[in-house]
């Protein structure tokens, strides 16, 4: 017992020393704010390999080609501005020609007027469609809904037209797509008519003296426009009285 109490006295008394003295030395630190500051050099061609490092960094590379500009980025500019140069109007894509347009309007509306024997041969079907609903939102307006009769009748009288001409023709380039487009435009005053239905009773004389001068405004009209396009040369009496009967279809649905 005696010899635990003097093991324990021993290690109470006991002083623990935290002095390090093996690494009791300053620390020298090199400084390096003296040392002089060399500019990378990008141009430098290490090992000479071909790899285009410094023609990225060199704003001159462009400049020293032999073409003036990089070659992927010509020949992708050169591929992409052929390629839309190339391509048509979206217009004409679509078969929509608003200068053909206008010119056969013109000749609707003033049938004495002259027109282009090719433009008359354009199978244009922009104008008479938008005639076609034109006719028929009025007529819907009026409390008549009559879109199936419009273009069943349109259409029977357009194969009509087209055997006839056929017949008549003294040259065989006749085609479906032309006759449609112009009887399609010799219908606005048809839809000149079915306006002023919307606005005016047209049931009464002065309405159908209205209806009657229509009849024949389109019936001259579509006469001289298919005279002209195929050079069918002192017919044009022949031509127009099935002309009125087609349109007079029309005037009595709009206004009856």
């Amino acid at each position: 017992m005696a010899a635990s109490n003097e093991f324990y006295a021993q290690r109470t008394d006991k002083s623990y020393n935290f002095d390090m003295t093996e690494f009791d030395q300053t620390l020298n630190f090199q400084s390096f704010d003296n040392q002089q500051t060399v500019p990378p050099n990008y141009d430098y061609n290490y090992g000479n390999t071909n790899t285009g490092l410094s023609s990225f960094y060199d704003p001159n590379a462009y400049n020293n080609n032999p073409y003036g500009q990089n070659d992927v980025y010509q020949a992708t500019n050169a591929g992409a501005g052929s390629e839309f140069d190339d391509e048509p109007p979206l217009l004409e894509e679509l078969g929509i020609n608003p200068s053909h347009i206008f010119q056969k309007t013109l000749a609707v509306l003033n049938p004495m007027r002259g027109a282009d024997q090719q433009i008359l041969q354009d199978t244009d079907m922009a104008g008479p469609l938008v005639f076609c609903l034109a006719l028929g939102s009025f007529l819907l307006l009026s409390g008549k809904v009559t879109f199936s009769y419009i273009y069943g009748i349109g259409v029977m009288g357009c194969i009509a037209f087209y055997c006839l001409l056929t017949l008549m023709a003294p040259q065989s380039n006749v085609t479906f797509g032309a006759v449609v487009s112009v009887l399609g435009y010799c219908l606005l005053p048809m839809v000149v008519l079915s306006g002023i239905n919307v606005l005016v009773t047209i049931q009464g004389t002065i309405g159908l003296i209205i209806a009657g001068i229509c009849i024949l405004w389109c019936s001259l009209s579509a006469s001289k426009l298919f005279v002209t396009a195929y050079s069918m040369d002192h017919q044009q009496v022949l031509i127009a009285y099935p002309c009125a009967l087609l349109y007079g279809v029309f005037a009595l649905i709009t206004i009856f």
